[in-house]
């Protein structure tokens, strides 16, 4: 399968919001120096992160609550995030300073522009959740999934890697699933309405999907690359 990435790219949506509080500021300025990485180069989490049992990539972490959960509960795995947001980028710095947190990276950064600088099967898994759905019709095409974003997705999987899509938004749902169900090396792992109306396991419900902004119930769309 070959994709032709796009000739050009704008990030649509804000880059930052409030003003960032002092701490805030000091943790953009003396401590995401040393969790990001160079926008030149490939981008490997196994060297980012080395010695550890399994690699993540969160896409759009907004409040990092998710990420900073995860982080924390699985300290064998190593995880990358990535936001465009700054706001979202020093709550997430606070959170990895606030637990001590050894098994994180984040970046402010267009996530798209990421993931084709890194390997062939990178990660064990990959997050995409609550993405922003951009619901009217001619604004689909700002909307994170698309053919060539799936097929990135699934080449930085490993085998056996999983992709978790969650979204509250109709109009996302109804856009993402078909695109990463006719993506070749992915596969839907759902076999009955359960598997994608209940949250996994280990999902970590964030404040953000507690407002219940969409307009239907969250639903979770894993995929396992072949």
């Amino acid at each position: 399968m070959t994709e032709t990435r796009p000739p050009h790219r704008r990030l649509y949506g804000r880059a930052q919001g409030h003003r960032l509080s002092p701490r805030q500021q000091r943790l953009v300025d003396a401590l995401l120096p040393r969790l990001d990485w160079p926008d030149a180069g490939g981008v490997d989490p196994a060297a980012l992160l080395p010695g550890l049992d399994a690699h993540a990539l969160e896409i759009g972490f907004g409040a990092a609550e998710h990420l900073i959960a995860q982080a924390e509960a699985n300290p064998r795995t190593g995880f990358l995030g990535i936001e465009p947001f700054l706001n979202g980028v020093a709550k997430a710095l606070a959170g990895i300073e606030e637990k001590a947190l050894e098994n994180v990276r984040v970046k402010r950064a267009d996530a798209r522009d990421e993931i084709e600088a890194m390997p062939d099967a990178a990660f064990d898994r990959v997050y995409l959740l609550f993405p922003d759905p951009w619901p009217k019709t001619r604004h689909a095409k700002r909307r994170f999934v698309q053919p060539d974003t799936a097929f990135e997705l699934a080449r930085i999987l490993k085998p056996g890697g999983r992709l978790r899509l969650a979204t509250d938004v109709r109009a996302y749902a109804d856009w993402a699933l078909p695109i990463l169900m006719e993506t070749p090396s992915l596969a839907w792992t759902a076999r009955s309405a359960g598997d994608w109306r209940d949250p996994p396991a280990d999902h970590v419900t964030t404040r953000y999907e507690s407002k219940h902004l969409g307009d239907i119930a969250p639903v979770f769309f894993e995929f396992e690359k072949r």
